[in-house]
């Protein structure tokens, strides 16, 4: 462990998973043409249900009934919730890093998500193993960038705001871990992030 960093908190969309939407518009188009592109233009329109739900604030059931809504009931819940979740690719590059950290860190992964992307989604995925814990918004009744969700960080760790260290791919999300202390990082690649953490002395 090098320096006062003593926790390495990772972001989990865009970072260690990158997630397109256009896997889902595009099961939705074989169903029917243009249901795919109505219905990414009305999640766009309407991210507020998106966010309410990460946050805890919206039912899974109540969200899933407005997307079917959209939908024109054209699909089922199960199909929904599938299709919904089947967006995400594995970063193995950046995965690759965690065994190596691990060593000398706590790992804690900090997600604005839902419950059924967490469910259908990711949770399976194999290098969850390496965090110590999984923080996400929905169980924490908070979202990135709002103080609370960052905070739930601390109340796990215990460790001084400025002992943490977020990787998040969102801007807006690295500057509010700074603002209460934290150190951070905006990931804009494995190459650039690499350099980040040798430099850091967190990585050899």
């Amino acid at each position: 462990m090098t320096g006062k960093i003593s926790v390495v908190v990772f972001d989990l969309g865009n970072v260690l998973i990158p997630f397109d939407y256009q896997i889902l518009k595009n099961k939705l188009e074989k169903i029917e043409k243009n249901l795919g592109e109505k219905f990414l233009q009305f999640y766009k329109d309407n991210y507020l249900y998106h966010r309410d739900f990460e946050r805890g604030d919206l039912s899974e059931n109540d969200f899933i009934e407005i997307m079917l809504s959209a939908l024109n009931h054209k699909i089922d819940k199960k199909t929904f919730c599938e299709y919904f979740s089947h967006i995400f690719t594995e970063n193995l590059e950046v995965i690759d890093l965690l065994p190596e950290l691990k060593k000398s860190y706590p790992l804690v992964l900090l997600s604005n998500t839902n419950s059924i992307h967490y469910e259908f989604g990711w949770r399976q995925y194999n290098f969850l193993k390496y965090f110590d814990r999984l923080i996400v918004s929905y169980k924490v009744g908070a979202v990135k960038p709002e103080e609370k969700i960052y905070r739930a960080v601390e109340l796990y760790t215990k460790k001084n705001p400025e002992e943490h260290l977020f990787i998040d791919d969102v801007a807006e999300y690295v500057d509010a871990a700074i603002a209460i202390g934290w150190e951070g990082i905006q990931f804009k690649g494995y190459i650039d992030l690499k350099l980040n953490l040798v430099n850091r002395g967190i990585l050899k």
